[in-house]
């Protein structure tokens, strides 16, 4: 093995650990997108379930089914079928997005595996991958900003503070949350802002 070799084996490590990473992290639906099934979203109820991370306008899943978030936000039904609207338009597209990240990254995999490694076209390919990504991120907080123009100010202000209330009752311990008693709740703010 060469000199130029031996130099860039620590940086192809890397780049694999972090096509790999974003692989898996790609795998998952982007936060406050349809509910995937098995990912802990009861689609009849409307529940608090979905993953954590990523932008995020309110809790995620389809939460305006949620019978508690209707009344406490008075959701109407015109609002209610705006926001399913405006979720059944973006899907197909959202769809197609992380399909495009996926095939990037399964483009990658080659040069990856290639010996010797061509470090332009890897590097090129993760300006690719990460352009893709970059479109998936826009589209989804495209839909989540949609859905959250259908409330109003009032509505989006107690929406806001019902996911704090859940937020520091899910890091307390309380039923459904992920912490437990006696401990005290993570670092960040009041509601644990910050955290997600």
């Amino acid at each position: 093995m060469g000199r130029t070799d031996m130099r860039l084996k620590p940086v192809l490590s890397i780049v694999l650990f972090a096509t790999l990473s974003g692989s898996f992290l790609t795998a998952q639906p982007p936060a406050g997108s349809p509910p995937q099934p098995g990912m802990g979203m009861d689609r009849d109820r409307g529940g608090w379930g979905g993953m954590r991370g990523g932008f995020r306008i309110g809790p995620p899943g389809i939460w305006w089914h949620n019978p508690d978030l209707i009344q406490k936000l008075n959701l109407t039904p015109d609002q209610q079928k705006k926001m399913d609207d405006i979720l059944q338009q973006s899907k197909l597209q959202l769809i197609d997005l992380r399909a495009a990240v996926e095939k990037q990254e399964v483009l990658m995999e080659p040069m990856l595996a290639a010996d010797p490694p061509d470090t332009n076209k890897i590097l090129a390919q993760i300006d690719h991958a990460a352009q893709a990504r970059a479109e998936l991120e826009k589209a989804n907080a495209k839909m989540l900003l949609g859905i959250r123009n259908v409330l109003t100010p009032d509505q989006w202000t107690k929406l806001q503070a019902e996911m704090r209330d859940h937020r520091r009752m899910r890091m307390q311990g309380d039923p459904g949350g992920r912490g437990s008693e006696g401990q005290a709740p993570p670092p960040g703010g009041p509601g644990g802002e910050g955290m997600e």
